[in-house]
C-alpha cells in the first residue's frame, strides 16, 4: 500500500498542501483536501501506514463515540475543540463508515466498533484520499521544513518539495514503537509556537514496588469501581473537564503485576499528576455498609465467602487478610464496628501511585502544540501563514472510547476546508 519514497520528477515538485502524517487525522485531512480540488502531497516517515488505527480497539478500531462532545476532552484551553466539533460530528463520520459499508456495533457507552478488522477504516481513508486524487509517498521521512515566498520548501527523502501549505498531523510521543516520535512539536517551537508539556494519558498507573507487593497476585483481577483524583467530588461516570475539579469514572479495573490498568485507571490516567491520590470504590457506588449489615442479620455464611458474592475471590481473601479480618468467621458472629470498618475501607481505597508506564505504553500524549496559538475554526497556526496543526499533536485529549479518534476527524475536517483554495493544475 505505501508508495516509496523516489524522488518526485521536477513537474510535481509544486503542491497546494503538503500534510506530515498518514494517520488517522493525515489521512482523512488529505482525503477531504483533494476532495476539494487541491493538489495534495501525503508523506509518512514509518513502513507501515496508519498503524495505529490497526491495532486500535483490540483490531477493531473504536473509530468514534456517539456521546462526544466538548465536554470529553481535556485542553489547557477547554473552549477551543468545540468549534471543530460541532462542525464535523460523530454522526458525521458514521455516515462515512456507513457509505463505505463497514458493519460496525455499539460495544460500551457509545464506543463504536467494526464488526471486522480496523483494516476497514485504513482502507475507507485510503479509498477517500484516491478520490481526492491524494499521492502518498511512505516511508519518506521530512528532515526540515522553511518558510518561502508563497510557502514552503521540505527537504524529503523523495528530494526538494515545495508547497503553498503544510499541515503537522504527526501525532504525539506514545508507542514509540510504531514510529512515534517528536517531529510535530519541533516544528511547532521552530515557528515560535508554545508547547503545553507532553505527557502519557490513557495510560496504566503504577506503584512502589514494595508496597505494591501484596497487591502483585492479584494480577488479573478486574471489576467494576468508581475511582477519582484531583480536588473533585463529582457523581456519576462523567469527568470534570479541568484538573482544578478533579475527575470520576465508573470503570472496570484491572490489577496488574506492577500497579493498576484497565478502563477506570486509563480514563483518570489523563487527570492524574504525580503526588496525587486516587480515591477507589470498590463498590463502584454501591452501599456496601447496608449490605454487610443486611448478611449479618439473614446470612449464615462466613465473611469471606459474603464478601466474594460482591468481589472477585481473590481480591476478598486478600483484602480480609491485609485488614487482619477473619474470613472464616460466620457473619452472625461479626461485630457491627468491624463490618463498619470493612465497608469504609472498601469504599474509601486510597492509594498514591508513584508514577505511569510511560509512552510505550500510553494510548495518547496529553498536551502539545498549546491551541491559543492555533485558530479553532481552521486550526491554522497565528504565526505562521499557511502552517496548520492537527489530531494529537495538539493540546486536545480526549478520554477513553473512540473520543481521540473522533477528535482526528474533527480536527482533519475543520483543517481541510480551512485550507486556501487550489491554485496548482492537477
Amino acid at each position: 500500500m505505501p508508495t516509496p519514497a523516489e524522488p518526485l520528477p521536477p513537474t510535481s515538485a509544486r503542491w497546494d498542501t503538503i500534510v506530515i502524517g498518514a494517520g488517522a487525522a493525515g489521512l482523512f485531512c488529505a482525503a477531504l483536501a483533494g476532495q476539494r480540488g487541491l493538489k495534495v502531497l501525503l508523506l509518512d516517515h514509518a513502513e507501515k501506514l496508519a498503524e495505529k488505527i490497526r491495532i486500535s480497539g483490540g483490531g477493531r478500531c473504536n473509530f468514534t463515540n456517539r456521546d462526544a462532545g466538548p465536554a470529553n476532552f481535556l485542553s489547557s484551553n477547554p473552549d477551543f475543540c468545540r468549534s471543530a466539533l460541532a462542525r464535523y460530528t460523530a454522526a458525521d463520520f458514521i455516515a462515512l463508515v456507513r457509505r463505505h459499508g463497514i458493519s460496525f456495533h455499539e460495544k460500551h457507552r457509545g464506543q463504536l466498533f467494526c464488526d471486522g478488522s480496523s483494516e476497514q477504516i485504513i482502507h475507507m481513508l485510503v479509498s477517500e484520499c484516491d478520490s481526492g486524487g491524494v499521492e502518498r509517498r511512505q516511508p519518506c521521512a521530512v528532515r526540515a521544513v522553511r518558510a518561502i515566498d508563497g510557502g514552503f520548501e521540505l527537504d524529503s527523502d523523495a528530494g526538494p518539495l515545495k508547497t503553498r501549505q503544510v499541515v503537522i498531523a504527526t501525532g504525539g510521543l506514545s508507542i514509540p514503537k510504531i514510529g512515534a516520535t517528536d517531529f510535530g512539536y519541533r516544528i511547532a517551537k521552530q515557528f515560535g509556537h508554545k508547547l503545553i508539556e507532553p505527557r502519557p494519558a490513557l495510560v496504566p498507573l503504577t506503584f512502589d514496588a514494595a508496597a505494591w507487593a501484596p497487591f502483585v497476585p492479584l494480577a488479573g483481577v478486574s471489576l467494576e469501581v468508581a475511582i477519582e483524583t484531583g480536588q473533585g467530588r463529582q457523581r456519576g461516570p462523567v469527568a470534570a473537564r479541568g484538573r482544578d475539579t478533579g475527575a470520576r469514572f465508573v470503570e472496570d479495573l484491572l490489577f496488574t503485576h506492577r500497579g493498576l490498568s484497565g478502563p477506570a485507571v486509563l480514563q483518570i490516567s489523563s487527570f492524574w499528576r504525580p503526588g496525587d491520590a486516587l480515591r477507589i470504590d470498590l463498590g463502584a457506588g454501591a452501599d456496601l455498609a447496608a449490605r454487610l449489615r443486611e448478611a449479618k442479620l439473614s446470612s449464615r455464611r462466613q465473611l469471606g465467602n459474603e464478601l466474594a458474592t460482591w468481589l472477585p475471590q481473590r481480591l476478598a481473601s486478600a483484602w480480609l487478610d491485609s485488614h487482619g479480618l477473619p474470613a472464616e468467621r460466620a457473619m452472625p458472629e461479626l461485630r457491627d464496628r468491624d463490618l463498619e470498618r470493612l465497608a469504609q475501607g472498601l469504599s474509601r481505597w486510597t492509594i498514591t501511585p508513584d508514577g505511569t508506564e510511560g509512552f510505550r505504553k500510553a494510548e495518547v500524549t496529553a498536551g502539545g502544540v498549546d491551541t491559543r496559538e492555533l485558530d479553532s475554526r481552521t486550526m491554522a497556526s497565528k504565526r505562521q501563514p499557511g502552517l496548520f496543526f492537527i489530531g494529537e499533536v495538539v493540546d486536545v485529549t480526549g478520554w477513553l472510547g473512540g473520543y481521540n479518534f473522533q477528535w482526528a476527524w474533527a480536527s482533519a475536517a475543520a483543517c481541510a476546508l480551512g485550507l486556501a483554495p487550489a491554485k496548482i493544475s492537477q
